[in-house]
């Protein structure tokens, strides 16, 4: 392969020390642990390919990048890339799809039984004391439900939203979706308007891109339409569910509980609703992981790997 070809990693940290000989045997490789915004025109001025997860390449970063030829987003959201402008300079941009397919639909179900089965309040229930000092054997502060029946919705039925389904319908619960798109298509499960889903669905989640059609697609009258034993996860981006109404709806009781792994401003800000709710074992919070199983972190890498064999081998580079 070229080694002429200059390789960028603007945020290395964001792939856990996984093995990166895969990129690395493609070019001269250049990898950074974290960029700062100011840096990363420095950074990036001799790159032919830029890598980033998270790191924002806007328009006057573009610009001022002449060499660049490809990006590589280590991840499958394009939100950190001006698309538009990186168009308009001919330089390619690639994502990584399907890589993490698994991981989240994994964490989708993960966090759904320990809503269901209260996993928080009983592991606490017994770490703080509370069960070495009861004198009961049983403890039923909170009752547990099956997912066994249990009507489960989808929000965006793409690779993550059909694994889901997948895993659902062998845990016996009844599938249906709706579609952020509009889009129609054969599917193996029914398709419901929003409105219809969020009334009849002991379960939603949500495993949708984040564009203006989905932007706080889940609010305060969305949730007001759930049942108030329904829960709901969302795997996809923060900024489809309205946090504030979210926290809300949990204190008030309009819903049961809910997962979350995203959030419109990550990190999460302390003053966020949803760190103060009343009652916390109704949530389950994670810090945007759910995509970053070491198995995927793996595919991720040999994804990225193959956009850029891909790429030199129909370039030529001076």
């Amino acid at each position: 392969m070229n080694n002429a070809v200059n390789i960028v990693f603007l945020d290395q940290y964001t792939v856990n020390h996984t093995d990166l000989t895969p990129i690395e045997v493609l070019g001269h490789y250049t990898g950074y642990d974290i960029t700062p915004a100011e840096l990363i025109v420095e950074r990036c001025h001799e790159a032919d390919v830029v890598i980033a997860n998270k790191t924002p390449l806007m328009g006057d970063t573009l610009r001022a990048l002449p060499r660049l030829k490809l990006i590589c987003v280590a991840a499958t959201g394009m939100n950190n890339v001006d698309l538009e402008t990186a168009a308009q300079l001919g330089i390619c941009v690639r994502n990584a799809i399907g890589y993490s397919t698994y991981s989240v639909a994994e964490q989708t179900l993960c966090d759904v039984l320990a809503l269901m089965k209260q996993t928080l309040y009983y592991d606490h229930f017994i770490k703080s004391g509370a069960y070495s000092h009861s004198e009961r054997l049983f403890d039923f502060g909170c009752p547990t439900h099956e997912l066994h029946g249990k009507n489960w919705g989808i929000i965006g039925l793409g690779n993550i939203g059909r694994q889901v389904a997948s895993l659902a319908t062998a845990f016996g619960c009844h599938v249906v979706y709706h579609s952020v798109s509009g889009v129609k298509r054969a599917e193996s499960y029914p398709q419901k308007t929003l409105d219809d889903l969020l009334r009849s669905s002991d379960i939603v989640s949500i495993h949708a891109p984040l564009t203006p059609r989905t932007h706080h697609l889940i609010g305060k009258a969305q949730l007001e339409l759930m049942k108030p034993t329904a829960f709901i996860i969302n795997m996809a981006r923060g900024g489809i569910v309205d946090e504030t109404a979210l926290a809300e709806a949990l204190d008030a009781g309009t819903i049961a509980g809910a997962g979350i792994d995203v959030y419109a401003i990550e990190p999460l800000p302390a003053d966020n609703p949803l760190l103060h709710i009343q009652y916390p074992n109704k949530l389950v919070l994670t810090p945007h992981s759910a995509w970053s199983s070491k198995e995927a972190l793996i595919n991720l890498i040999d994804k990225v790997a193959e956009n850029i064999r891909q790429f030199l081998a129909n370039t030529t580079h001076d």
